[in-house]
């Protein structure tokens, strides 16, 4: 009968809309993480992802230096750090609320998770350090120092610049700066020598 025929192809109809609904309900989902007329949506999720790389490799070096702390992801502003403080039950802290010693641990673990990215395309051999050392209580000064060390262990020069003497006493090969007359700095140490010098 017509009503049979009519009420078949309103049920066809209506399984086409589930299907169109779900299809839609997925592009909706989409839209929202990651759609916008300028695109910052998407950038933004497309930088999410590479920061969690950057923090799990972050991590995995920080953890090596002192266990207590864990790096997150802020979950309000989603490309910012903030650390778990596993001495104080797991309390999430901002990196603003850090002790010097704690911001530089967090910085080269951050700086060395990133030479750890970039490795599979570009090796980076060389890390320079420029002061912070100020900052860090003898124990994390030591932590610190046995980490660049174990860094040294795998080929790469690591370069320190400070006036720490803690440093000083320790690291035996140095360059030394130091002002001299007029405005001009002498630089001393080894395989250093004057332009006016002829090569060996």
């Amino acid at each position: 009968s017509s009503f049979e025929r009519n009420q078949q192809a309103f049920e066809e109809k209506l399984i086409v809309l589930s299907k169109q609904q779900k299809e839609c309900g997925r592009w909706q989902k989409l839209h929202e993480l990651i759609g916008s007329a300028d695109g910052k949506k998407f950038r933004n999720f497309a930088q999410g992802i590479t920061f969690e790389i950057l923090i799990s490799h972050a991590n995995q070096q920080l953890r090596k230096m002192n266990e207590r702390y864990v790096l997150i992801r802020d979950t309000k502003q989603p490309l910012e750090v903030n650390v778990l403080d596993n001495y104080q039950a797991g309390e999430e802290r901002t990196t603003k609320n850090l002790s010097g010693g704690e911001s530089f641990i967090v910085s080269l673990a951050l700086a060395l998770g990133l030479s750890q990215m970039t490795s599979d395309k570009i090796s980076v051999d060389t890390l320079f350090l420029d002061e912070g050392f100020g900052t860090l209580d003898d124990e994390s000064l030591e932590i610190a120092l046995e980490t660049l060390s174990g860094l040294q262990q795998y080929g790469k020069l690591i370069g320190l610049i400070s006036h720490v003497p803690a440093l000083k006493e320790r690291i035996t090969t140095q360059l030394k700066l130091s002002p001299g007359p007029g405005g001009c700095s002498y630089l001393r140490g080894p395989g250093v020598r004057s332009m006016s010098e002829s090569p060996a």
